[in-house]
Order: C-alpha cells, then structure tokens, then sequence
C-alpha cells in the first residue's frame, strides 16, 4: 500500500538571523531564497558591424536585440554569453571585455553584457530569432529595439572601441524608467 504525498505548508517569515520575509518549509524551516536572476549577453560586431536578432518570442517579440538571456548552471558569465549568441544568432565569437552590467532591481535581474568579436560573418536564425542581420551603426534599427540596455549596449560599444582595460559600465544616470 503506498502512502499519499505528505503535503507541506510553506509560509512567508522573517527566519531567525535574516531581516526579510522569506519562504519558509513549515515542516523543516527550509528558507526558499528568491535571488535575482543573471542575463548574459554580447555586443557582437565583425568590422564595422553589429549583430542583432529580431526577436521571435514574448515579450518583445518582432522587437531588436542583443544576443542575450539567462546564465545557466555550471558555465561562466562569458560562456553563458558566448552561448547565448549560438542559440539566438548561430554565430561563434571571441568573447572579449565585460562591457556593462545592469542592475535591475525593479525587474529582479542582473544584465552582464560583454564585447564580443565575431570569428566570421556567419550567422544564421536560431529559435527564439525571426530574423539576424549585421547592421552598420548608422542603419541600426533604433525605434525598434526591444529593451533600453539594447542602446546602452550598443553605445558603450562605440564609446570603447579599441580600448582595453576598462571597467564596466551601468545604467546611464540620465536614464529614467
């Protein structure tokens, strides 16, 4: 005769040594920890230009972007990064400067984008893209990218060509959300 599921009750606490209200196990005092999520990503460029991918998945969807998305489990910030423009792009790049991070705590996310150098200008539509292209600056689709740190991206890029050695940047301190 097999047992029914024990059912458990979690409840929302301040456990004992924290100060915030955290999920709690009723049964064993587990503490759940909800933790912001990392995004990892490239500005990816070959010579003068930028890829993007026009997304094929919500939100945003039909909107420009950066290669970018979750980090995974056992891989780097670079890798997740160098993984990402495969997945979404099918363009293999020399990861180069961590180029910005983003802290957004309104959305509970952590956005580390680096500089990437495309190996050749290859590339092809992965399955959350409708459409990748290599845009020169002045032909990048601006009033149709899909999210605010896609521009500050693409513009610290600019900033920082050629440089090396240089510290991340964030959010610009004029931007306002």
């Amino acid at each position: 005769m097999t047992q029914p599921p024990l059912t458990v009750q979690h409840t929302r606490m301040i456990p004992d040594g924290d100060e915030r209200e955290r999920l709690v196990c009723g049964q064993c005092g587990h503490v759940f920890y909800e933790n912001p999520k990392v995004i990892v990503g490239a500005v990816c460029s070959f010579e003068d230009r930028y890829l993007l991918c026009r997304r094929a998945i919500e939100p945003r969807r039909g909107f420009w972007t950066m290669p970018a998305g979750y980090m995974e489990l056992q891989e780097t910030t670079a890798q997740g990064a160098a993984r990402e423009v495969w997945e979404e792009a099918q363009a293999r790049v020399e990861v180069d400067a961590l180029l910005a991070i983003y802290d957004l705590p309104s959305i509970s996310q952590v956005h580390m984008i680096y500089r990437a150098r495309m190996l050749t200008a290859d590339f092809g539509v992965g399955v959350e893209s409708e459409e990748v292209a290599l845009f020169r600056w002045d032909d990048i689709p601006w009033d149709d990218l899909a999210y605010p740190n896609v521009a500050w991206s693409l513009q610290h890029h600019r900033d920082l060509a050629g440089q090396s050695g240089f510290a991340p940047r964030g959010i610009p301190p004029d931007w306002q959300p």
